[in-house]
């Protein structure tokens, strides 16, 4: 979609703006210019995406140049295990395509074209950032001209959604942090050549629920597949990436980020999948707090506190009702006693 140009850096922008907004706000109560505040707030946080960036640069390099290397332990392996296949069913097997054709010029084309378009929405989404920022007190004051006096005014509603959000893309960043330690702990300890670009990117992908973690699990599993010659390693590199999820879907999550944005496994796929349909990867990464914040705002308006309980995890306490076995002998009993 031609929009999604402007309204996935736009929403990107507003998520960003919400989460950075303690920083800048936390500058201007020591009395820097607003202007210069968010310039602080913006070259602090690209300075640290720029360094842990850096860090990550060698590994990036190293596994660029491995993946000539990869291609024919691919290729070998995959000969051998086919054979294999082949000789127990008793059928012949065509050889695999050839590496080089997975590189043709349509393919380099498409890659080029969405690097390109990755680089205007990483250009563009810090001036949004500044924008948002700069010009809240017109937002807010907008809000007030249009909201109504009461409980459940628009102005009451914007401040607690853009609390609950702060909270959640904050908690969401902290998380990241933490699943990155633990997964580049247990990959060197396992051996993983590059284990500091993949505990980055398991934890990155992590942001997407389900779809994320099973694609970057799989990849990873696949890579030291390749790269190792027993399959203990490939078979325990699986088994901690199932640990670690099922930590940090158990304890981390729900004590860093809480419950109150939190939507039910039903609701988040669909996210996912309405999400990757209109905006590709970062609809899959953007739906779910949009979801969320739907969530929320059903919440606060009682006529529609029926579908933010359909959104969210809290299921119903339905009690059982008793079998025929349990009334016949309840029946037995009360005779017994007559």
């Amino acid at each position: 979609m031609a929009g999604s140009i402007i309204i996935i850096p736009l929403v990107w922008g507003a998520f960003f703006a919400f989460a950075l907004y303690p920083i800048s706000n936390w500058l201007e109560e020591r009395r820097f210019p607003r202007a210069l505040a968010i310039l602080v707030t913006l070259i602090l946080v690209t300075s640290i995406a720029l360094t842990v960036f850096y860090f990550l640069t060698d590994q990036v390099l190293g596994l660029i140049a491995d993946i000539p290397e990869i291609q024919d332990s691919f290729e070998r392996k995959m000969n051998i295990y086919l054979g294999d296949i082949a000789e127990y069913l008793g059928i012949e097997l065509g050889g695999l395509p050839s590496t080089a054709d997975l590189l043709s010029e349509q393919n380099i084309e498409s890659a080029v074209f969405e690097t390109g378009r990755v680089l205007v929405l990483l250009g563009v989404i810090p001036l949004f950032i500044f924008l948002m920022l700069y010009y809240k007190d017109f937002y807010v004051e907008f809000l007030r001209k249009i909201s109504k006096d009461g409980e459940h005014s628009i102005l009451s509603w914007i401040k607690e959604s853009g609390s609950v959000i702060q909270s959640y893309l904050l908690g969401m960043l902290l998380v990241t942090i933490i699943v990155s330690i633990i997964c580049g702990i247990v990959f060197y300890f396992l051996g993983i050549k590059y284990y500091l670009l993949f505990a980055v990117f398991i934890a990155v992908m992590n942001l997407i629920p389900y779809v994320g973690v099973i694609f970057s699990s799989l990849l990873l599993v696949f890579y030291v597949l390749l790269t190792t010659d027993s399959f203990f390693y490939p078979f325990a590199t699986l088994f901690m990436l199932w640990l670690i999820q099922f930590i940090e879907n158990n304890f981390i999550t729900p004590v860093v980020v809480g419950s109150k944005v939190r939507v039910n496994a039903f609701a988040v796929i669909l996210a996912i999948l309405l999400g990757g349909y209109i905006w590709g990867v970062s609809g899959m990464i953007l739906f779910i707090p949009l979801v969320g914040l739907l969530k929320i705002t059903f919440e606060h308006f009682p006529a529609l506190a029926p579908y933010g309980y359909l959104l969210g995890e809290k299921y119903p306490v339905i009690e059982k009702k008793e079998n025929f076995y349990k009334i016949f002998l309840r029946k037995v009993k009360n005779r017994k006693e007559a």
